[in-house]
């Protein structure tokens, strides 16, 4: 498992990929992310450190994921990070949260002292295909509402089920309403959902000029930003 990385081309940072308490939800239909949860605070806290001690600054950016959000990082771990930024001369952080916590979001602004780029894994604008299938528990209806909390989208292409429509207004929404976002293309896992080829291939050739989209980054492995496995 890879959980350190740099990522050099759009929006450069350094990235860690963080152990945490199991997340809140933890019921989205095509998640299994969740297997990387742990209970042992002391070894999730030892580890972390750990990753969090490859962190240069280099390039004055970190971004710190999870397999939950951000509030399910432990409190020692939360202090490590800091610890890092003022060590390393962060002046910017990227973290994910679940829409469940988009009322406690200034919670980590403050305590950090620093901007954050707040990440959520919206999948899709489709109501019904988001809550009824994906089992996403994010219950807004308009995408004015995420942006007035949340500053980066990440979508999700490629599953069966989903429809050419649906990915074209997600990614119309995207550019419209948010200064960046992240496309993950689906990757057949441990759950019942499944990866669509037709509808891949065809997203690539439809939209292959997003690889010059400096606002959007898109991921056809799970491993694109050099963490996971």
């Amino acid at each position: 498992m890879e959980r350190y990385s740099r990522i050099t081309n759009k929006n450069q940072r350094e990235i860690v990929l963080l152990k945490a308490k199991p997340c809140a939800w933890g019921k989205c239909r095509f998640c299994d992310y969740i297997d990387d949860n742990s209970r042992n605070i002391p070894e999730m806290v030892r580890l972390n450190r750990e990753v969090l001690s490859n962190v240069t600054g280099e390039f004055g950016v970190l971004e710190v994921i999870d397999s939950a959000s951000c509030f399910e990082l432990p409190e020692e771990t939360l202090g490590d990070i800091k610890n890092v930024v003022e060590k390393c001369g962060i002046k910017k952080l990227f973290f994910e949260s679940h829409w469940m916590y988009r009322k406690r979001l200034n919670e980590m602004r403050e305590y950090f002292g620093i901007p954050i780029v707040y990440k959520i894994g919206v999948e899709t604008f489709d109501n019904d295909f988001r809550e009824n299938y994906l089992n996403k528990h994010a219950d807004f209806e308009k995408p004015e509402e995420v942006a007035a909390y949340f500053d980066s989208p990440c979508l999700m292409v490629g599953i069966k089920g989903q429809t050419k429509e649906m990915i074209v207004r997600d990614i119309e929404i995207l550019k419209k309403y948010f200064k960046l976002g992240t496309i993950n293309v689906y990757t057949d896992n441990t759950t019942d959902v499944k990866r669509d080829e037709d509808l891949i291939r065809w997203f690539a050739g439809e939209y292959g000029w997003l690889a010059d989209d400096p606002a959007v980054e898109v991921l056809f492995e799970n491993t694109d930003f050099g963490v996971g496995d």
